[in-house]
């Protein structure tokens, strides 16, 4: 089979080597387009392809026309709204992420935009210490439970909602379960957000909720930008000199809001969630195996679209 190595932003050295080596073993041909310059060189490649691998690459339904072979696109990375599912499912080809392989680096992050946004950018200002917050994680998925214990290492305190998992789990995990959206949002001095971006949850998280949040709360997105309802962020920064936002996928607003908040605001000038050597190297990796494990036995489970 012909594996299309697809990545505008490409992987490690190290990752595409073993990539390569792995699916290169299983007796496959691979063939890698990197740095591409516009969509077009996309389409254009996947001509002839049997599967692709991708990191925030989009895959849409025209990049899928153009592939009668296609039949399977591997998402390196938790989400996968930058792949056209119903266009996949339409077309038979089936779409997986690599769940968990980018989740420490996530983690990480989080907790070190909480330090960066209580110590107020490093600045020479009085800040404050996590020790002693509450932290609440706003999906409590593989991500959600690291930033969790990370936290409680931290000395913070840890509740959780997640519609997907039961009181008992969300214990389990080391977290307090709470019941609702709202329930969360008030509880939390820290709240981190991992919710996907589906229908149901874009501009879900916006001037109600924000409000509801204690004195002195940050509010922390290394999700998806659409989740946040930027006009309800807004509207509630201006009327809570309290409350501080950081994120890394940066608001369409950004400049009003810097302009505007100054050190309660702060975006990093890319999505840099997965963008460590380690999350690198695992979720290439991981796409590998799943491609090869696919077509020898035929292996869906990390399978998003039906």
């Amino acid at each position: 089979m012909k594996i299309l190595l697809a990545t505008q932003k490409p992987f490690a050295a190290k990752a595409v080597e073993g990539i390569t080596d792995i699916l290169a073993k299983a007796g496959h041909q691979v063939v890698k387009l990197e740095n591409y310059a516009s969509q077009e060189g996309l389409v254009a490649a996947v001509a002839d392809a049997d599967a692709l691998i991708v990191r925030s690459d989009k895959v849409t339904e025209e990049v899928m026309a153009a592939a009668p072979k296609l039949k399977i696109v591997v998402r390196a990375g938790a989400g996968f709204d930058n792949v056209d599912l119903a266009a996949a499912t339409a077309r038979g080809i089936v779409v997986m992420n690599t769940p968990g392989q980018n989740s420490n680096a996530v983690a990480e992050l989080a907790l070190g935009m909480m330090i960066f946004m209580a110590r107020t950018h490093f600045t020479p200002a009085t800040g404050s210490e996590l020790c002693g917050k509450r932290l609440g994680v706003q999906a409590y998925g593989n991500v959600g439970r690291l930033v969790g214990q990370k936290a409680k290492a931290l000395g913070m305190s840890v509740c959780a909602l997640d519609p997907f998992l039961t009181d008992e789990q969300i214990i389990a995990g080391g977290a307090e379960p709470v019941h609702s959206v709202e329930e969360l949002y008030a509880a939390s001095d820290f709240l981190s957000v991992h919710i996907p971006a589906l229908p149901a949850t874009i501009k879900s998280i916006g001037y109600d909720l924000i409000m509801r949040m204690p004195k002195g709360a940050t509010l922390v997105n290394t999700a998806r930008k659409e989740v946040i309802d930027e006009d309800g962020l807004m509207k509630a920064l201006e009327e809570r000199e309290d409350l501080k936002y950081v994120t890394d996928v940066m608001p369409d607003n950004y400049d009003k809001l810097t302009k505007k908040f100054g050190y309660r605001v702060f975006a990093t000038p890319k999505k840099m969630g997965a963008q460590t050597k380690e999350a690198n190297v695992n979720a290439g990796l991981a796409a590998a195996r799943q491609i090869v494990d696919f077509f020898a036995t035929g292996n869906r489970k990390f399978q998003v679209n039906k």
